[in-house]
């Protein structure tokens, strides 16, 4: 009987040891700069209930939830009439009670209301772990992947959305990725809605442009009818959402527009102001362009909304987050507002692959291997080997003894930069022939001018 060949869920994917180093990498780029803007980090499980998570994202967000079934006799305990069909959410939620995290924002809410008592506010924190998506798996999209969050909570100051325009900024900066950070303001958006006529509809208004690069005006036109848009409404729309010029322009033009608007009018006055912190920070290589169709179509942001698109790759957001003003409510603790982005570290990856840009340095994580010729020749090697690590420097020592080409094409396919080799006539004449595996170049080092010798030319 033929056995099947394993294989994982479409949509996730495994990572070998070159991948990791790459992605490590990038995680630790990422918190690094964290770290310098004073976040501190924290974990949530995997798994939250069902209730935590449920009305978080809208009606297409709850869709994508994976849904965990309840342990043991799930069935039994509920109620036949529950799995008619047509009733498929409902019975969902009768057999399961936990759910996988959708995303890092809706946990880091429930973290804060529920140690709220044991944190200092404003709280920053960052946050590094892998979330779930129920969604179709297409290039760029995965079911499973990482993010890289980074919030503020209890603080309104716009202070800190003109800090993560320098985070975001100098991210990608050190990561090399040209990009083009859009920004909007939910409340700019309310302001449309109001003076088209639809100050009710925000939701499907927001949900149907945020769509606009994906599938097109026409068919964001066609979604908005579906939604009870009326035509005198969606003419009205277009010539604001694709509004051009520079920032400062298209703020002017919306300052008339939205002139009867109370809402669109603070949404356009906090826009001025994060443009002032941001151009007091200096030139920033992260360009910066605020995008009417920008809407971002989680329910909870209620200010300030970013997304980041990497110039020279053809691919989804590789960043992006917004203000919520009252996501702990929902949880118990009303009137605290917070703000954060989210990087998405696989999306990153992927972009840093296709343009190259991976640093050589980060393709092994071992920097230097001893040959083996023996057991005397490994004893006379582990010295030197020890001093190279308690340098800092990444050292392998080959295990078994084998033929010297057998050692040097292991070394190659580890991308491992220098082979050192001992033999009878280094140990002789306490010294080490040392193997350049990029140039060739090979060159004999005394014992004690090893660690000095890898030092300068790694």
């Amino acid at each position: 009987m033929a056995k099947t060949k394993p294989s994982i869920p479409k949509g996730t994917r495994d990572f070998g040891p070159e991948q990791m180093v790459r992605r490590n990498y990038i995680f630790d780029t990422i918190r690094s700069v964290f770290r310098k803007y004073g976040f501190l980090p924290i974990e949530t499980p995997a798994m939250e209930n069902l209730s935590t998570l449920l009305g978080k994202y809208g009606d297409e967000g709850d869709k994508l939830l994976f849904k965990i079934l309840n342990s043991g006799e799930f069935i039994d305990k509920a109620d036949p009439e529950i799995f008619r069909p047509g009733n498929s959410n409902a019975a969902s939620l009768a057999i399961c009670e936990k759910g996988l995290r959708y995303d890092l924002t809706v946990p880091f809410a429930r973290f804060v209301v529920q140690y709220r008592n044991d944190i200092a506010f404003p709280f920053k924190r960052y946050q590094i772990q892998p979330v779930w998506r129920a969604d179709r798996p297409q290039k760029g999209r995965y079911r499973e992947f990482y993010q890289c969050d980074v919030d503020v909570i209890g603080s309104n100051s716009l202070l800190n959305e003109a800090e993560l325009v320098l985070i975001i900024n100098e991210v990608f900066e050190k990561l090399k990725i040209r990009t083009l950070l859009k920004v909007n303001n939910r409340k700019i958006l309310s302001g449309i809605a109001e003076v088209i006529g639809h100050a009710d509809k925000l939701i499907d208004i927001t949900v149907a442009i945020d769509k606009i690069e994906k599938i097109g005006i026409e068919a964001v036109n066609a979604e908005l009818r579906q939604k009870g848009i009326d035509d005198s409404a969606i003419e009205k729309l277009q010539p604001i959402i694709l509004l051009q010029g520079s920032n400062e322009e298209k703020l002017s033009v919306l300052r008339n527009v939205l002139k009867d608007s109370e809402v669109g009018v603070r949404g356009i006055e906090e826009m001025e102001e994060l443009f002032r912190y941001v151009d007091a920070w200096g030139d920033l290589s992260t360009q910066i362009e605020l995008d009417l169709s920008l809407a971002r179509g989680l329910n909870y942001y209620t200010g300030a909304i970013f997304e980041v698109k990497a110039l020279d790759a053809e691919i989804g957001s590789i960043c992006g987050g917004g203000r919520y003003d009252d996501l702990t409510g929902i949880f118990g603790l009303p009137n605290v507002s917070g703000v954060g982005v989210s990087f998405g570290a696989d999306r990153i990856y992927d972009v840093m692959l296709q343009l190259n840009l991976f640093p050589e340095s980060v393709s092994s994580t071992t920097q230097v291997i001893f040959s083996n010729f023996g057991d005397k020749e490994v004893a006379y090697s582990m010295p030197a080997a020890r001093n190279l690590r308690n340098a800092g420097i990444c050292v392998e020592i080959y295990p078994d003894a084998v033929k010297v080409r057998k050692q040097f094409e292991y070394a190659n396919k580890r991308n491992i930069r220098f082979m050192v080799i001992a033999g009878e006539n280094e140990m002789q004449n306490r010294e080490f022939s040392v193997k350049n595996m990029e140039t060739g170049e090979q060159v004999t080092i005394a014992f004690e001018n090893l660690e000095e010798y890898i030092k300068s030319n790694l």
